[in-house]
């Protein structure tokens, strides 16, 4: 009998709730947009902050690193997350984690550099619509407030008991993404669906 194991098309971690994360999303007529955005690559960079590096690899990149905590910037498809002095994650579409590793390690050169794949570590939710700050402030002790978490940051924090990074998206309507390690995310999926039930029940019958 021939092998398939190879050539099985990946499931993504929340596969499964894809049919009620598009229903809750049809239910609750606008109020929020819940989805997964699986198979987005996700490299860890670590590097000096202020040496030659960091300047050749944004160059590579497109993109600068950002230098402010807790800050986003991002070009065309791709997007560098600060999460600490040194430390980076850079997001970019499904399969191209090869090639921005090899951008990131060729721009540094002989500079010291460390990149870690961690693509399969994680899955996305994204979370738009007009009542998803609401929607994410049941269970995340940030101050979600436009003016406190304006679109352009990032945190690393929890959100229903759960380690996420937060990304507040800075493209018009585009909301939130939720990072969230694989083995948390059908967790994590379900307290957003039980949650944005209170949208959905407050819907005037058509």
């Amino acid at each position: 009998m021939a092998d398939t194991a190879l050539t099985a098309p990946p499931r993504s971690p929340l596969s499964h709730a894809a049919d009620r994360l598009a229903a809750a999303t049809r239910a609750s007529g606008g109020a929020v947009r819940l989805a997964e955005l699986p198979f987005l690559a996700q490299l860890d960079v670590r590097l000096d902050a202020k040496g030659a590096a960091a300047d050749a690899v944004g160059l590579a990149l497109g993109l600068q690193l950002p230098l402010e905590p807790n800050t986003v910037v991002r070009a065309g498809e791709s997007t560098a997350l600060w999460l600490g002095p040194d430390e980076w994650l850079l997001v970019g579409p499904p399969g191209t984690q090869r090639d921005l590793e090899a951008r990131v390690r060729e721009a540094a050169g002989d500079e010291p550099v460390s990149v870690t794949d961690v693509s399969a570590q994680r899955t996305t939710l994204l979370v738009a619509g007009p009542r998803a700050r609401d929607l994410l402030s049941h269970g995340c002790s940030l101050d979600l407030h436009p003016r406190a978490f304006t679109p352009g940051r990032c945190a690393q924090t929890t959100l229903a008991r759960t380690q996420v990074v937060l990304i507040a998206r800075d493209e018009p309507g585009t909301g939130f993404w939720v990072l969230v390690r694989s083995s948390f995310a059908g967790y994590l999926t379900d307290w957003l669906l039980d949650a944005a039930t209170e949208y959905v029940h407050g819907l005037s019958p058509e």
